[in-house]
Formats: C-alpha cells, sequence, structure tokens
C-alpha cells in the first residue's frame, strides 16, 4: 500500500473538501462531518497496538478526499468548458488563448 501521510492530514483534507461542498460555517453541522469525526475517534492508534482497521480507514478517506477534490476540479472545469450554444470565433479562440489575426479592411477586400 502506498504511503498514505498522517490520519491528522487527511482528516483535514476531508474537512477541507466538506468546507468546499457546503461553506465555511455550515460543515461542521452536516452528518458528512459527524460521521468522519465519529470513524476517525473511534479507529485512533495508541502507542501500545498495531490497528489494522485504522490503515483501512486512512486508505478508504485518503481515496475518498480525492474523490472529492477531483469532483470539485471536474465540475469547475466542466462549467469553464461546456458548451453553452454557439460562440462566436473569436470566443473560442480566447478560450484557448490565441487571438484571431485582424483582418484589413477597406474597399475591394470583398470579392
Amino acid at each position: 500500500m502506498a504511503a498514505l501521510g498522517s490520519p491528522l492530514h487527511v482528516y483535514r483534507r476531508l474537512l477541507q473538501e466538506l468546507r468546499h461542498l457546503h461553506g465555511p460555517e455550515r460543515y461542521k453541522n452536516t452528518a458528512a462531518c459527524n460521521y468522519i469525526r465519529e470513524q476517525f475517534r473511534k479507529y485512533q492508534v495508541t502507542s501500545e497496538k498495531l490497528c489494522l482497521a485504522q490503515q483501512e480507514l486512512q486508505f478508504q478517506a485518503s481515496t475518498y478526499s480525492c474523490l472529492l477534490q477531483n469532483v470539485r476540479n471536474h465540475l469547475s472545469l466542466h462549467e469553464e468548458f461546456h458548451a453553452k450554444g454557439e460562440r462566436s470565433p473569436e470566443e473560442v479562440a480566447g478560450l484557448v488563448g490565441l487571438k484571431l489575426p485582424q483582418q484589413p479592411g477597406g474597399k475591394g477586400w470583398e470579392t
């Protein structure tokens, strides 16, 4: 199994993702926050025992944290680049960081 970091780091990452979902103060009263807090307290490791269930919990929490972060990133990318109907060529070029060349105007240019 890959290195997971400390349980405290995983716990903080999970709470950070819940803050992004529910807001800075409202996340504390959610069922998800209460459940996560309960599980981390239930599977704390003391210095006298090696708890495989705690390692499993830490792995699942780390995986779930990664999932929440990637879903948030996906939604922001989807919102930015999802088709919003017909776009002008200038707007499409701006999305990918390009500029269209200026066309010279004046008489005789149109054919």
